[in-house]
């Protein structure tokens, strides 16, 4: 069954490295059958949170964030793309992630997380874990960390390491597996209904 998945990038960085993690998990995934929105904050460029999605009257909200809303509402699921900021989470990323609420519900989240360093993101996953929760997409368990992105693919997203595409190929059956559940759940009724 294919699947609808947003695919969330929050780096502003000039140089931004982390751009070939997304570039390899749009072409991973649209090639397991999937159709993927990438949501690129530096493209989208949110102003910084003033005012929620769901504060503006109906059609009223500015350009991109209608577009926005609209793709999280037909997702299944979220891959997030997540750089590690001084042990955290990038601004741009939380810029993007703050600006909606109930579009994000009832979807599963997956954390694909990277650094220059050798750890590969993971304290900025686990931080981002407490927000995704907060916001009402269940993050799974399994991780896509990769160390020292700056050699881990090439410009057009291709990876250096065959192990790559294996650990992929996990992280891709868990967020489908999870989506599937929910997206039948969802159809069935929601919580409060």
């Amino acid at each position: 069954m294919a699947l609808s998945f947003t695919l969330l990038y929050g780096s502003f960085r000039a140089d931004r490295k982390g751009i070939r993690l997304v570039r390899f998990l749009d072409r991973f995934l649209s090639d397991r059958g999937h159709r993927i929105t990438v949501l690129d904050a530096a493209e989208l460029r949110l102003p910084m949170l003033d005012r929620m999605y769901k504060e503006h009257a109906a059609g009223e909200a500015p350009e991109p964030m209608e577009s926005v809303a609209e793709a999280l509402r037909g997702a299944d699921g979220h891959v997030v793309v997540a750089g590690e900021y001084n042990h955290g989470i990038q601004p741009g990323l939380k810029n993007l992630l703050d600006h909606f609420l109930e579009e994000w519900f009832y979807r599963p989240s997956a954390i694909a997380c990277y650094s220059a360093g050798g750890f590969g993101g993971v304290r900025a996953a686990m931080q981002l874990r407490m927000t995704l929760a907060e916001l009402g997409m269940p993050s799974l368990p399994t991780l896509l960390p990769i160390p020292k992105i700056q050699d881990a693919f090439d410009e057009v997203g291709q990876p250096q390491d065959p192990k790559t595409a294996k650990r992929a190929g996990a992280f891709a059956e868990e967020i489908e597996w999870y989506a599937r559940a929910l997206k039948t759940a969802r159809a069935a009724g929601l919580p409060g209904d």
